[in-house]
């Protein structure tokens, strides 16, 4: 891989494990508002069901309050359960409340920052809300390793829409040709990255078959080898 100098991450799934504090936000959530579901037959269901609203929400069809309140309406709907509209605003509310006060991340997260830092400018481009991100990054303590630091909020518009590059690539004084995407998302990260002249290098935990002309690795460890 050419040399470039500077490296833009995703955030949630690629640096801060978005899935397990997920989970622990709502094991508090449920265990004060006494709510009698087991958490993993919860999860199972949502996970999926808020991954298909965030794609409406990246392709604008829907807003993000919209969105806090559909997906928690959509899974209790699937699990047969019935939950007032005020319940579920609340569990929404404390969600994000809760939700960057945990700061697990992801596995090679801190050695792959140290090795990359004294090489490279880092950036984030995340298409998360503007009041938790940065609140994430703080608390997670990664947030000293970055520079320029982009939600598709700020910018009005989300991956992969090519302005979202476009505003981070300004803000980072930089062009296209000497940036890397780095991210776990195929259509927000990779695809978008890859649209407007970026490298991009898919991390794909998930270990799904994929193909394109990008780097695909199984950890963030593995990124060293290119970097």
């Amino acid at each position: 891989m050419e040399i470039k100098k500077h490296i833009f991450f995703d955030l949630d799934h690629t640096l801060w494990d978005f899935d397990k504090n997920s989970a622990l936000s709502f094991q508090k959530i449920f265990k004060e508002q006494k709510i009698d579901l087991e958490l993993d037959t919860f999860l199972e269901l949502y996970m999926p069901i808020n991954l298909a609203y965030w794609k409406l929400y990246r392709e604008e069809k829907i807003g993000k309050e919209e969105l806090r309140y559909k997906r928690l309406k959509s899974t209790f709907d699937t699990l047969e359960i019935e939950v007032s509209d005020e319940l579920i605003n609340m569990i929404s509310e404390d969600y994000i409340k809760y939700l960057p006060h945990n700061n697990f991340l992801i596995e090679g997260t801190i050695e792959l920052l140290e090795y990359l830092k004294p090489k490279y400018e880092l950036h984030i481009i995340t298409n998360g809300f503007e009041e938790v991100q940065n609140l994430k990054l703080q608390k997670s303590k990664i947030a000293a390793y970055f520079d320029v630091i982009v939600t598709s909020e700020s910018v009005g518009v989300k991956k992969p829409n090519p302005k979202v590059f476009a505003f981070a690539l300004k803000e980072a004084n930089i062009t296209a040709e000497n940036a890397i995407m780095i991210g776990d998302s195929l259509e927000a990260d990779i695809e978008g990255a890859i649209a407007v002249g970026m490298e991009a290098i898919h991390l794909n935990l998930n270990k799904e078959v994929v193909e394109g002309s990008f780097t695909s690795v199984k950890s963030l460890l593995e990124i060293k080898q290119y970097l």
